[in-house]
């Protein structure tokens, strides 16, 4: 459905040329929710931007419906464009027009009659949930009610891909789940390919199906989210699941792991990283350990989760027995469907 090729973005700053994206190779495909997350400045707005060619790339080629968008002249664009909706951070609404008649802007400037016009926004106002506040200003609406706003007048045009870039990152918590869980029932609803820009893994954790991570104006990791959350492979990964998965195990666990093998008497002690996801992490593991291999396990730090459906748990243990047990039990952990990692204490 969307296909980038070789993306490159080239900026004139005052210091010279500043190349914002660098070869981007990128496949979208229809009806999914696809992240893009990054820092700041990584390149993740200037790549949304390409996909409807609000910036037109330095180089590569941007398709999207078969179509490439970046051989079009400006009327051939114009009309492409209209197959794409677009969030706005920053709502963009006009203050001196109504929910309604913002919503019904896209429409208005397209030509297409009152009555029309009425007919295609009403839908969209009971969709994201403003019939009630159709008559009410900017001013007089919330954030989240402007940003449902911005939803509807994006979806006004009957789209079949809506591009959000950091729409829910001016929004509380609270908020912020429901304007995704929105974005997801359109999706679902109305079968739209929905792209979203963020810098927070929460968002991707609650809706994406896939996700790329951008970092310096190259992706430098992509798959389905459950992947990328189990087995991060990039540090920019692992420093962004970090926020909500701790990589990194606290200084009071590894004391206490410290004093957990100093009071080992002719048995031997493991710090493990367990990992596991979908319908391995209900297996009872840990009982089945203790009760067939004689070794202790002590559950010291983690949590478990669910993303995308599927129930997912990342957590620390000590496994202390005698060695050949706790060799027997690392592979029975494997074979249970964990990722087993064995923790260093420093």
């Amino acid at each position: 459905m969307i296909e980038l090729r070789g993306i490159t973005q080239i900026y004139q700053g005052p210091q010279g040329p500043i190349e914002a994206l660098r070869g981007v190779d990128l496949q979208i495909h229809a009806g999914e929710v696809f992240g893009i997350i990054g820092r700041s400045g990584a390149g993740k707005s200037s790549l949304v931007r390409t996909i409807n060619l609000l910036n037109r790339p330095t180089r590569g080629q941007v398709i999207v419906h078969g179509r490439e968008l970046t051989a079009l002249g400006e009327a051939e664009l114009r009309a492409a464009r209209r197959d794409i909706g677009m969030v706005f951070q920053h709502f963009n609404l006009l203050s001196s027009r109504t929910v309604f008649e913002n919503a019904a802007l896209p429409l208005e400037l397209a030509g297409m009659d009152r009555l029309a016009i009425r007919q295609r926004v009403e839908p969209l106002l009971d969709l994201v949930g403003l019939s009630a506040l159709r008559d009410r200003y900017p001013a007089q609406i919330s954030g989240g009610q402007k940003q449902r706003v911005g939803i509807a007048r994006a979806l006004a045009s009957q789209p079949a891909v809506l591009l959000s870039d950091e729409a829910t990152s001016a929004l509380d918590p609270e908020t912020t789940r429901s304007i995704l869980a929105l974005l997801r029932q359109i999706n679902q609803e109305l079968g739209l390919t929905v792209v979203l820009i963020t810098h927070q893994m929460q968002v991707i954790k609650q809706i994406a199906d896939q996700v790329a991570v951008i970092d310096g104006g190259r992706i430098v990791e992509q798959g389905a989210v459950l992947d990328v959350f189990t087995r991060p492979q990039h540090a920019t990964t692992r420093s962004l699941i970090d926020e909500i998965i701790p990589q990194e195990l606290p200084r009071s666990v590894l004391d206490h792991v410290r004093q957990l093998l100093g009071a080992l008497q002719g048995r031997s002690g493991r710090l493990l990283r367990l990992t596991w996801a979908g319908p391995a992490a209900y297996q009872p593991i840990f009982s089945q350990l203790t009760r067939e291999l004689d070794v202790d396990l002590s559950l010291l730090h983690g949590q478990v989760d669910e993303i995308q459906g599927q129930t997912y748990a990342a957590l620390a243990v000590f496994v202390s027995g005698a060695p050949e047990r706790l060799e027997a039990a690392i592979d029975r952990l494997r074979r249970s469907g964990a990722l087993v990692d064995e923790a260093g204490v420093h």
